[in-house]
C-alpha cells in the first residue's frame, strides 16, 4: 500500500495557491516515490485526517506576527485529539511571512514539539516581497519530505 501525505496548506491568495500548488506538484512529483498526496485547506482537516497519514506538510500565512487563524483554527479543534495519539509524525512547515515569519515559526515548533513529531527539516520562511522563487522552494520541500517518507528515512 502506498504511503501518504497530507499537505495542509492555507491559500487565500493568488501566491499562496501558488505555493500550495508547488507542493502538491512537488510531493506527486516522479522522483519523490509513490506516495498517494491529498491538499486539504486547514479547514477542511478533521483529527482522524492525520491518524492516517504518513506524514504531514503544513503552508500557512504570517498574518499580524502569528499563523493564519485558519491555521490555528485547526490546532484548536484538533489538538487533543491528536496529544499521545500521533507521536514521531514526521511535518514540515512552510511559512508565506511578510514579516520575518519569526513568531510564526516559533508557535508551529512550539506545537510540534508538544504533540512530539518529528520536524524534518527547518522551517521555510518565505519572507518579504513575493519572490518568483518561492514555488520552487516550496516543491524542493515537498519532494525532499515525499521521497523521506518513501523511502523511509522519516
Amino acid at each position: 500500500m502506498p504511503k501518504f501525505l497530507l499537505i495542509i496548506a492555507h491559500a487565500p491568495s493568488p501566491n499562496t495557491s501558488a505555493l500550495a500548488e508547488a507542493a502538491l506538484r512537488g510531493a506527486s512529483h516522479p522522483d519523490a516515490g509513490g506516495l498517494n498526496v491529498r491538499l486539504s485547506s486547514p479547514f477542511d482537516i478533521e483529527a482522524t485526517h492525520l491518524f492516517e497519514a504518513d506524514g504531514v506538510l503544513i503552508g500557512t500565512t504570517e498574518n499580524i506576527g502569528y499563523m493564519a487563524g485558519a491555521t490555528k483554527d485547526m490546532f484548536d479543534r484538533c489538538y487533543n485529539d491528536w496529544l499521545d495519539k500521533s507521536e514521531a509524525k514526521p511535518v514540515g512547515v512552510y511559512i508565506r511571512a511578510g514579516l520575518d515569519g519569526t513568531a510564526t515559526r516559533r508557535a508551529l515548533e512550539s506545537i510540534i514539539g508538544a504533540q512530539r513529531w518529528r520536524l524534518v527539516a527547518a522551517p521555510l520562511i518565505l519572507h518579504g516581497d513575493w519572490s518568483e522563487g518561492y514555488p520552487a522552494e516550496v516543491e524542493e520541500l515537498a519532494m525532499g519530505m515525499a521521497a523521506g517518507i518513501d523511502a523511509g528515512i522519516f
